[in-house]
């Protein structure tokens, strides 16, 4: 049977290849639909790993997984290294202002996902689409923060996170 960890780490890659495969397929009209659902699982699972996982742990899932990303879906073309290159800097990102915050992993996981969600907003759609879209990026973000507060509280309800 597989544990709530792998489980956590397996839904977080599936989480990422879905939301690029869709962007690919569709364009940058999915994108702020993506980042509510996907990106946003993508980034309360992030820091529910954070505490669970030690440092090079956490830091070898999240280069891994950029790098998956990009070997899963390279028929995608720009697509796919801008999922990378966006995934990889917004989870480090997340990760620095997630272990810097101080609170209840609550408080935490939503101040990191604001910090997570403004580098993956800028960064993935001009690196994709070849220009910086504002209205893109801004309804990515909003999307993308509220998508994590949600799952962020799903999970804090679930009672499988850290107490600190």
């Amino acid at each position: 049977m597989v544990g709530t960890m792998t489980l956590a780490i397996l839904v977080y890659a599936a989480a990422m290849t879905a939301a690029n495969l869709s962007v690919a397929a569709f364009g940058p009209a999915i994108s702020p639909v993506n980042a509510f659902i996907l990106i946003g699982l993508d980034l309360a699972l992030r820091d529910w790993l954070h505490v669970r996982l030690r440092a090079w742990q956490m830091l070898a899932l999240i280069v891994s997984t950029g790098a998956m990303t990009y070997g899963l879906n390279p028929s995608a073309g720009k697509i796919a290294v801008a999922s990378a290159v966006a995934f990889t800097a917004a989870a480090m990102v997340d990760w620095a202002a997630f272990t810097r915050m101080s609170g209840s992993w609550t408080r935490r996981a939503n101040g990191s996902n604001v910090a997570g969600a403004a580098i993956d907003s800028l960064v993935f759609p001009t690196l994709a689409f070849g220009v910086l879209l504002p209205q893109i990026v801004a309804l990515q973000f909003v999307a993308k923060v509220a998508g994590g507060a949600l799952w962020t509280w799903a999970l804090s309800r679930s009672g499988r996170r850290s107490t600190d």
